[in-house]
């Protein structure tokens, strides 16, 4: 396998789309789900190596307060999350990042936790960051009841009736995360310990695991819940109505820097994409099977998109730009018969004819019917940032420019003397702890900016450069202007990762961060985009996937 950081690529460059057109703001901002979305890596493995799920423990009163155990048990390694109930009062109830309680919180636990273990999560992981966890847990986590939906359903079941499907679809989720922490937060095991593991090596897998054994929990508090009030004439909730619950998310300006301070690693998710992409393209015939798989992925999409509610204005127009698309896609694979290259000449039909909205759903579809082609480059996601960080000190001053003028070139026409180009400015909230963007010319702060405008960094750096010999070695550079070092670590990370940097004015007044989150949950696998400002957004994961108790019926069916 060809790792996304290694080159030459696979497939020829006249299929790979440029970073000048995939990474500017508005596609970015258009990004769709797919076959290499992290939850679908997750799931694609749990069912190759016959993983079996078991709920070790439930511990849950009448009032839906205690604690419950689900065990992921794969080849190797056992992993449970490991969830308590709470009954919070509704004037507790909040999604802001300040919260300090929760209908649920959750731990991902590394192996089968004893009854001592229980007892010291239950003294902890209520608190979330008031508490402490050790490098045992992989993840931390809690989530909010959808209220109106969660009661409705409770309810229905509780009388012995199934809910109304038009108000699942209408939330589409019970509850929602307000936070999936990994990684090393507050105490949890650092990315470095389970990097090597196979389950865990794609990004984010713990955090999907963690959130895919909260939809399970989900549906049980549910059925649990409705027993506990009709008794004898309650009935457990209807498969096919699980199957379209996901777990909400609610995630604000917080996610949005991720992709600026981790230039490696996005560069190899899209890479990995576009890899995807230009393999299919590359094709030189496709097969009545393929065909066929393209239009149930088109039907699916379709069916998505008439699902997708949304009432903020920007999100309004994306989605009918995305409905008109998907049926002019439609209506063109009526017809569609392809050439030398039939799938290339449907994705250059696409770019002439769809909207970026369009023609990002077209990648997803384009790419589920290749699974064998495609499925192994989820190997080449995660990236060792580490390795690249180091600065070459003995690099001249004239590759640096080389590089800025080739790989920044969009960076160096701003003009960030013009007020619209520098209005906003990025800060971390001392109340809250978390990103926020500030409007430069009418608030305090600006001092405390951090460095998130990539291209304001790049034109710095080539305005300063130009004032040194050419052949100066950039170590000299430093010694007297140490302030442009991140910068010069980005150039020269940026000659072998095109993917790495997004090509946008990130502090201008018309920058919307949430065309960066878009592009960050759509790589997780979100679903039902729903922003409700420019600033925070409304996503569900994992709806209309199996559960986990579904793959447990096809191992046994499988292995008897």
């Amino acid at each position: 396998m060809v790792r996304a950081t290694e080159h030459p690529p696979i497939t020829s460059a006249e299929f790979y789309r440029s970073p000048d057109q995939v990474m500017r703001l508005s596609r970015m901002g258009s990004a769709h789900p797919m076959r290499l979305s992290f939850l679908r890596i997750l799931m694609r493995r749990v069912e190759s190596e016959g993983w079996t799920f078991d709920r070790l423990v439930w511990d849950i009163d009448a009032n839906g307060v205690g604690r419950a155990v689900y065990c992921a048990r794969g080849p190797v390694r056992t992993y449970s999350l490991v969830a308590f109930s709470h009954d919070l009062p509704p004037e507790m109830r909040s999604d802001r990042v300040i919260a300090s309680a929760w209908d649920a919180t959750f731990t991902l636990f590394d192996g089968v936790p004893t009854a001592e273990d229980l007892d010291r999560l239950q003294s902890n992981v209520p608190y979330q960051e008031a508490g402490r966890i050790t490098d045992r847990e992989l993840s931390l986590s809690r989530a909010n009841r959808s209220v109106r939906l969660f009661e409705h359903v409770v309810d229905s079941l509780a009388e012995g009736a199934q809910p109304d499907a038009e108000e699942i679809d209408a939330v589409g989720y019970l509850m929602r995360t307000t936070a999936v922490y990994g990684s090393g937060k507050f105490g949890a095991a650092d990315r470095a310990a389970i990097a090597k593991r196979p389950e865990l090596s794609a990004p984010f897998q713990a955090e999907m695991l963690s959130v895919w054994l909260i939809r399970w929990f989900t549906i049980d508090i549910v059925n649990h819940l409705a027993r506990c009030k009709g008794g004898e004439r309650a009935v457990a909730l209807n498969i096919s109505l699980c199957r379209r619950l996901g777990v909400g998310n609610s995630t604000g300006l917080g996610m949005a820097p991720f992709l600026v301070r981790h230039p490696i690693l996005i560069n190899n998710w899209v890479y990995a994409r576009e890899e995807a992409l230009a393999r299919v393209r590359s094709l030189k015939a496709f097969t009545e099977q393929a065909k066929s798989a393209l239009l149930i992925a088109l039907d699916a999409a379709i069916e998505n998109a008439d699902t997708w509610k949304s009432a903020h204005p920007i999100q309004v127009t994306k989605l009918g730009a995305l409905r008109r698309d998907l049926a002019l896609i439609k209506t063109h694979l009526a017809k569609w018969l392809g050439g030398i290259h039939p799938w290339n000449e449907l994705w250059l039909w696409a770019e002439n004819n769809l909207s970026e909205e369009g023609q990002e759903a077209l990648v997803s579809i384009m790419l589920e019917p290749h699974g064998d082609l495609i499925d192994g480059l989820s190997d080449c996601m995660s990236a060792d940032e580490r390795a690249h960080f180091r600065i070459n000190g003995a690099a001249l001053i004239q590759s640096h420019m080389d590089i800025l003028e080739k790989h920044y070139a969009w960076a160096l026409e701003m003009d960030f003397d013009q007020e619209d180009q520098a209005a906003q400015f990025w800060y971390v909230s001392e109340e809250k702890l978390e990103p926020r963007l500030g409007e430069r010319f009418v608030e305090e702060g600006a001092d405390l900016e951090q460095p998130l405008c990539v291209a304001r960094l790049a034109k710095s750096l080539y305005t300063a450069l130009e004032a040194w010999p050419p052949s100066t070695r950039v170590a000299e550079f430093l010694l007297v202007h140490p302030e442009h070092r991140l910068m010069v670590r980005r150039t020269q990370q940026a000659s072998n990762h095109p993917y790495a940097e997004v090509r946008g004015n990130l502090i201008a007044r018309d920058m919307l961060p949430i065309d960066l989150m878009r592009c960050k949950l759509a790589f997780f696998g979100a679903t039902h985009f729903d922003p409700r400002s420019d600033k925070w957004v409304r996503i569900s994961l994992f709806s209309g996937a199996p559960f986990p108790f579904e793959v447990n019926t096809r191992v046994r069916n499988e292995h008897g």
